[in-house]
């Protein structure tokens, strides 16, 4: 109980918002629960804790002396703010990555570990690992229970939260688990702009709008316009959530808007600088300008035909087919002529085919 004490004081030093501790028993339903989405493709292609259920679903495959996870969590709301309502040649981030996030959380994380190894114990730090399935952890310690959106939701701070864990041998007290639950509340679902959660606690990866962002990849065509002015993540399943709404509401509007003429303008080392925290696949930067492509071509105005028009003559095939969709949404005369003269020129099979059908789709339609 001493030790206990002295971690959930250090944590809120660190500025975590809380911890509980649960034990390090497998997890069996939830392995099987990865290995049915695996086995039905609805991971996506994602590794993560789909490479290894086996592994993800029981720490001890990892560390056979563990007893114990001291499951830490941070709310990032209401500091990370809110991008606030659409604006023109502006796209927007969700919340989670306006910053980086999980820097405190896996600093307050290391603090932690450091105390349980000063008493005398073992102690590792998993923070997005593919060693432990961070909800179920959370879960088990009483943080929150299962949403409908597959999120972990606790009472007081709704889906905001971020999750990491302390691996230890210390047979700490286990905290009681949240009694709560959805009930019949499904208003993530019908919020998701494509049907990615296709039944409750149920995600299909491969249609969230969130791990397209993170995906590689050219952006399936019926998904470009349902993701607006995102351009990395999604917040939809979260911000629909009823014990989330007080802090959403509280949040201050503003964060997260970003400039795409200005991003889409930057060098490898300012976007580095600035969005090295996201997961970009591969950590290839031509994906980020992906993203910002579709969202530039759903801001609509002419004005930007210019911002778009550049990346046509990108070297890269894959800049060239997303700039001459957008540039299609855009529409207006300066459109059209930049896709005349870039068809002029084009070879490469994809970005002909994203020419040849640019001008025919339209400002403000959807082909999902």
């Amino acid at each position: 109980m001493e030790l206990l004490a002295s971690l959930r004081a250090a944590a809120a030093r660190a500025g975590l918002t809380g911890l509980e501790v649960g034990s390090a028993a497998p997890f069996p339903r939830t392995r099987r629960a990865i290995e049915e989405r695996v086995a039905a493709g609805l991971h996506g292609g994602f590794r993560s804790t789909f490479r290894n259920p086996a592994v993800a679903a029981d720490v001890r495959a990892s560390f056979p002396w563990a007893e114990r996870l001291v499951v830490a969590y941070r709310s990032y709301l209401p500091s990370a703010g809110s991008p606030g309502h659409a604006r023109p040649g502006t796209g927007r981030v969700a919340r989670f990555a306006v910053e980086d996030e999980y820097r405190p959380l896996r600093a307050g994380l290391r603090v932690l570990a450091g105390l349980v190894r000063e008493a005398g114990h073992r102690a590792e730090v998993l923070c997005d690992d593919a060693r432990l399935a961070d909800r179920a952890a959370a879960v088990r310690a009483g943080i929150g229970w299962w949403g409908v959106s597959t999120m972990v939701v606790s009472r007081r701070h709704g889906p905001w939260l971020l999750l990491g864990s302390v691996v230890t041998d210390a047979l700490l007290p286990e905290s009681a688990t949240e009694s709560e639950g959805c009930g019949t509340c499904t208003a993530c679902l019908t919020a998701c702009p494509t049907g990615a959660l296709t039944s409750p606690g149920v995600l299909d990866t491969r249609r969230c709008l969130s791990a397209l962002t993170q995906s590689p990849g050219s952006i399936p065509e019926g998904f470009r316009a349902a993701m607006g002015d995102r351009i990395y993540g999604c917040d939809a399943c979260l911000e629909a959530c009823p014990p989330g709404r007080p802090l959403l509401a509280a949040a201050p509007e503003g964060a997260g808007r970003i400039d795409l003429a200005g991003l889409l303008a930057s060098d490898d080392d300012g976007l580095r600088r600035r969005y090295g925290h996201w997961n970009i696949p591969r950590r290839d930067l031509r994906y980020l300008r992906r993203n910002a492509l579709v969202a530039l071509g759903n801001a609509g105005g002419t004005e930007l035909v210019s911002v778009a028009a550049v990346y046509l003559r990108s070297g890269d095939p894959l800049l060239r087919a997303h700039a001459a969709w957008a540039l299609g949404r855009l529409g207006g005369a300066e459109a059209r002529s930049v896709l005349r003269a870039a068809a002029a020129r084009e070879s490469d099979p994809q970005v002909v085919g994203e020419i040849r059908h640019a001008p025919a789709e339209g400002p403000g339609r959807s082909k999902f």
